[in-house]
């Protein structure tokens, strides 16, 4: 059944429009750092089923207070992958709250396997597995490590569905220069160049490419290279906040104003609370705070140089 919605980037750029920022929220789960209220979560004297739902819940209620601020949520996979089946059960709920909330997805599930089962995958995060239960994903991220035919299934189900993938290319972690800097030209470089050709399958009305690229905020000095080989790319910028990026060095990620990049935050967010200046404040009004004053900070790009 082929899904009738508009080209991923279009519906990213409208909804960055109505928004008015590209800020977007991760939604990382961790146990260890989920609010009091949720410590049955991590009692593993407890069924794992009632563990998991708490764990649920408290996305859920992440989700409530930042849908009227943002366009888009980033769910990260393995917290719910830990809790088996029954984090699956959640995976699934939380995906269709945010969506119910009218809030782009992003399944931040980092695949990247051989073909057979990379289409494996295409289904199940971006097509439902065919169950029609709305429980998929708008657009996921990508490792491309096993090379084009572990992408092609991928981006055959996003010219049938209208979502979007955002593939890996300089990640935000200490150790991406292990492997991601070698070569002449660099790895990361001959992989942007292999996302612009991918994604020019795949242009909205707006001029950007479903196919985007993973580009970590704390790279920023690079940013400007990246975007030169990724014109019509969307880039997805973690590294904001919790790992030291600030929005003043991410300008040369964008195409026009906010537009042509998303600025992700997870703990920064979800763990404000812990925070000294938010810590007299309940936690989901740290949350909200927070998520307020990403929007401000984020407020002061201008993707137009």
């Amino acid at each position: 059944m082929k899904h009738e919605r508009k080209n991923f980037a279009d519906r990213l750029w409208a909804a960055v429009e109505a928004k008015h920022t590209a800020a977007v929220v991760g939604i990382d789960p961790h146990l260890d750092l989920l609010p009091s209220e949720y410590d049955d979560a991590r009692d593993l004297r407890l069924a794992r089923s009632i563990r998991a739902k708490r764990m649920g819940d408290f996305c859920c209620a992440l989700i409530d207070v930042v849908a009227p601020l943002v366009p888009a949520v980033k769910p990260q996979s393995a917290f719910f992958e830990a809790l088996g089946a029954d984090g699956a059960v959640q995976w699934e709920r939380v995906l269709l709250h945010a969506r119910e909330r009218s809030l782009l997805v992003i399944g931040d599930v980092k695949r990247g396997d051989i073909q057979s089962t990379a289409r494996a995958y295409a289904a199940a995060f971006l097509e439902g597995a065919g169950d029609q239960s709305g429980a998929v994903c708008d657009a996921v991220t990508l490792s491309p490590f096993l090379g084009g035919d572990s992408i092609e299934p991928f981006l055959e189900v996003c010219a049938r569905t209208n979502s979007g993938l955002f593939i890996l290319v300089r990640t935000s972690n200490p150790g991406s220069s292990d492997f991601q800097r070698h070569g002449s030209p660099e790895l990361s470089f001959q992989i942007a160049e292999r996302v612009a050709r991918w994604g020019e399958r795949l242009i909205g009305e707006c001029g950007l490419s479903a196919v985007g690229a993973v580009v970590g905020a704390t790279h920023a000095g690079e940013l400007a290279d990246f975007r030169a080989r990724m014109p019509r790319s969307l880039f997805l910028l973690p590294g904001y906040g919790a790992q030291g990026a600030s929005a003043g060095e991410l300008g040369a990620a964008f195409v026009r104003g906010l537009q042509g990049a998303l600025v992700n935050s997870s703990r920064g967010i979800s763990c404000a609370y812990k925070e000294e200046r938010y810590s007299a404040l309940p936690w989901r009004e740290a949350a909200r705070s927070a998520t307020v004053a990403m929007i401000a900070d984020l407020a002061s790009i201008d993707g137009s140089s």
